[in-house]
């Protein structure tokens, strides 16, 4: 979840995933699964030997382990970054500025 083509200041300065999680009271995000373009994704999470890691962000800790299920039920090596406005700005992308942990060169080649 990134905020294309939304400016900080539509955001109240918030990364988009916590702005969203803001909007829908008692809900539980998480953030995943955003930092691998989708053809990515759709492909063998098994890659040479290893499992393909997919990030995870929440400001609510036992909204954690569902998603940390699934990502393993679908084969994937699920890493919990922390809280949305710690580890979830590390997969963030806003127009042309990208989180370090976002895989750009395989993001654009998906694209």
């Amino acid at each position: 979840m990134n905020s294309f083509p939304a400016p900080p200041e539509e955001l109240d300065g918030l990364p988009s995933s916590a702005f969203v999680a803001k909007s829908f009271t008692g809900a539980k995000l998480v953030k995943g699964f955003n930092h691998l373009g989708a053809a990515k994704l759709a492909t063998d999470p098994i890659v040479e030997g290893g499992h393909r890691v997919v990030f995870l962000s929440s400001d609510d800790e036992d909204a954690f382990a569902p998603v940390v299920d699934l990502a393993k039920q679908l084969g994937f090596a699920p890493v919990k970054l922390g809280k949305l406005n710690e580890g979830g700005v590390l997969v963030h992308a806003r127009g042309q500025t990208w989180g370090p942990l976002i895989f750009q060169d395989l993001f654009k080649k998906t694209q």
